[in-house]
């Protein structure tokens, strides 16, 4: 082992020896090189005539650059394009995302976690978690309603055993007792679960209540009670995008300092908070009871991100902190919140009129991009090709029942269009039968 990381796991080991045995072997091996062409890059910052030691070209005192490309960019300065940004990201867009996490959550003030690590977008930011914390066996828990990627990355990728539990309970609502039992039940196989919290939820566009948010945390806590040691993840790809009747801030903060078998992890980004998909801007978020713990944390990320794509792109972290300064952000933002409110609540409108009763149920849904069919009378793999071919509306089928609509994407004026066109599509399909 490198000596570096050995230093790191020392310290996991005196101040928090519950994170340390969190980790994946991967995750023990790793650390952030401080000697080497980066550091001796960083040296030579100073160098007075010459510095000769990285691999970018300078033209007059600027990164050298086409002009073709930065005529099409010109209100940004070079160097905040071409150059290199650092492997944990731009600190100037680190420090404004920190900002507007402690502005947006209320929950954080007090707790003690760490500044933003840049990843090049949330599935990123996932895979490193997945390298950090997931070894062969591990548990990771996840709802029965789930986006299929969390399978490639934790399962394929690392390893690890995907188990799910129910989503919903009887009445409709969030399912913490499943969630703990399924996390104790972890307890004599590998004493550790990864648990994947994603809200609003991808496919169903749920979040929690309040209510609902605290039994969450409470199953979590009791569930450590136990000695199972928790990697807590909130996914919180869709951010802000809260409709109604839910919670308004991540379960990060609730989570931060629960308890001293859960370490708590945030994951978001600007790709669906800020409309920029194409962008690919996330940021990882660790908590803990101190700083020295962050550190170590977040050097093992840094290696793992200096090991993987060395860094992310620097034009489009450039591009985000730029808008987050801007004056007119909050307003253009609450102009396309107001936009993707009123689609999921007109959504709400044509499924609650009666008349596509006798072919689906809806699951709960408040947030988000999307929503699920719960079909009554045919597959969601029988009903997709029929939409698609003959009616030309797409959708996505997950398993036997359930069909992902997007209302995100479709105009409010086309919604009760689209959901006319599904029903007919299952008429057809009921009548082949």
């Amino acid at each position: 082992m490198h000596k570096l990381a050995a230093q790191l796991n020392d310290t996991l080991q005196q101040q928090a020896p519950t994170v340390l045995d969190m980790l994946s072997n991967l995750g023990k091996e790793m650390y952030y090189p401080t000697e080497g062409i980066l550091a001796q890059s960083a040296e030579a910052k100073s160098a007075k005539k010459y510095n000769a030691t990285i691999g970018t070209a300078l033209e007059n005192g600027k990164p050298m650059h086409l002009k073709v490309i930065q005529d099409t960019l010109s209100a940004y300065e070079p160097k905040d394009l071409y150059l290199y940004a650092p492997p944990q990201g731009k600190a100037e867009l680190r420090q404004a995302w920190r900002e507007k996490m402690i502005k947006e959550n209320p929950s954080l003030v007090g707790k003690t976690f760490g500044t933003p690590i840049v990843t090049n977008a949330l599935t990123h930011g996932l895979s490193i978690i997945a390298d950090l914390f997931a070894d062969n066996g591990d548990a990771l828990i996840i709802p029965d309603k789930n986006w299929e990627n969390y399978d490639m990355v934790f399962g394929i990728r690392r390893g690890a055993n995907v188990v799910t539990y129910p989503l919903y309970d009887d009445a409709g609502l969030f399912n913490a007792t499943a969630l703990k039992e399924t996390i104790i039940a972890q307890k004599d196989a590998t004493g550790k679960a990864i648990v994947l919290l994603n809200f609003p939820n991808n496919p169903t566009g749920y979040t929690p209540t309040p209510q609902e948010a605290d039994t969450i945390v409470q199953a979590i806590k009791e569930a450590a009670d136990t000695g199972v040691k928790v990697v807590a993840v909130t996914d919180d790809a869709y951010f802000s995008l809260f409709f109604e009747d839910s919670i308004t801030e991540s379960l990060f903060g609730r989570l931060a300092d629960v308890h001293e078998n859960v370490l708590a992890v945030k994951i978001d980004g600007a790709t669906k908070e800020e409309y920029v998909w194409g962008f690919r801007v996330g940021f990882i978020t660790y908590a803990a009871k101190n700083e020295a713990i962050l550190h170590a944390l977040e050097e093992k990320t840094r290696g793992i991100i200096r090991a993987t794509i060395s860094s992310g792109p620097h034009p489009s972290q450039t591009f985000v902190l730029k808008a987050l300064q801007s004056p007119e952000f909050e307003q253009q933002k609450q102009e396309k919140f107001d936009i993707m409110k009123g689609r999921a609540i007109k959504t709400k409108q044509v499924l609650d009129s009666g008349k596509y009763d006798d072919a689906w149920d809806y699951y709960p849904f408040n947030s988000g991009y999307f929503m699920c069919l719960k079909l009554k009378n045919v597959t969601a793999d029988e009903l997709r090709p029929v939409a698609l071919e003959k009616y030309g509306v797409g959708a996505i089928a997950l398993g036997e029942t359930d069909l992902r609509v997007a209302f995100s994407c479709i105009e409010e004026d086309g919604i009760e269009e689209l959901f006319d066109l599904l029903y007919a599509a299952v008429k057809d399909v009921e009548a082949s039968k």
